[in-house]
């Protein structure tokens, strides 16, 4: 459901084993510890990286996945969340939920026989993280006791690098206009290392990672007037990266906006790790459903 489902320890773990995973497909070495199962993935909110990685990595590992909508599903016509789970997960071996509300997967993981894996919710992006912390351990070794600046919106992904500073042990700052900081209670729980700027400079100062996401995430199409008078201030620039360490780097989950909440010269860059973070999805949850189902 979250980061904090797991250890610090086993995260650091998943990060090696994915590490590893990618190894071999570079090396065209054939493993199939998943041969004959399957995943469900159940799909509320459109995704590309999410929806490829998972079935790749399951085809990949000699298994196989089914792509389910409100459309396609009595999902979107009226049955309940917990009846869905429990006719899926005696049928199915594992089920990624992508939706809207995160109390819809604890319902549906409440219900479910086999285990639920977050592809992304209101209220976290796990799955993003595991990629995101691979590729920092692959370009920078481990990010324990370095420092990370999240500019922008205190949503799902701001949410999990809290977790994930929690477990890993690095500074978090986050840097977000009034009104669009990550929930209090979840900074409350975490508090060590974490601090809380309104001015993206002051965040990004000597970073060793700088983060950031698009301003008005899918569900929120009607706010994008005010929120980009919010976040104006908070674009990723070449002058904000000159700022960070000079060894940072620069990550966005993707899909970006260029010329909104980072500059093309940014993401299109040397410091940025984008598209090896992207790839990283495959792997990282790779080495997830490995972890779930053997």
């Amino acid at each position: 459901m979250s980061l904090l489902d797991i250890s610090g320890e086993e995260f650091r773990n998943l990060i090696t084993r994915a590490i590893e995973l990618k190894a071999m497909v570079r090396a065209g070495t054939i493993y199939e510890p998943l041969k004959n199962k399957t995943l469900a993935m159940v799909f509320e909110k459109s995704s590309t990286r999410t929806r490829v990685s998972f079935e790749t990595g399951m085809v990949q590992f000699g298994g196989s996945a089914i792509f389910l909508s409100p459309r396609d599903t009595q999902l979107g016509r009226g049955e309940p969340v917990e009846d869905s789970a429990r006719v899926l997960s005696r049928m199915v071996d594992v089920i990624m939920v992508r939706t809207y509300a995160h109390e819809t997967l604890e319902l549906f993981a409440t219900h479910s026989r086999v285990p639920v894996i977050n592809g992304l919710s209101d209220l976290f992006h796990p799955c993003q993280l595991l990629a995101d912390m691979q590729t920092y351990f692959e370009h920078r070794g481990d990010i324990g006791g370095k420092t990370v600046a999240w500019i922008g919106d205190g949503n799902n992904m701001c949410h999990s690098y809290i977790n994930a500073a929690h477990l890993l042990g690095f500074k978090l700052r986050i840097a977000s206009p009034a009104g669009y900081q990550p929930r209090p209670h979840l900074i409350q729980a975490k508090q060590a290392g974490i601090e809380l700027f309104e001015d993206p400079a002051e965040a990004a100062r000597n970073a060793d990672l700088v983060v950031t996401d698009v301003w008005a995430s899918m569900g929120q199409e009607d706010e994008n007037h005010q929120r980009s008078l919010a976040f104006r201030n908070y674009q990723v620039d070449s002058r904000l990266m000159a700022l960070a360490a000079p060894n940072a780097v620069f990550m966005h989950c993707l899909p970006a906006h260029r010329g909104e909440e980072v500059s093309a010269d940014v993401i299109d860059g040397s410091q940025s790790v984008v598209w090896d973070e992207a790839e990283n999805r495959l792997h990282a949850q790779k080495a997830l459903l490995e972890f779930l189902l053997t």
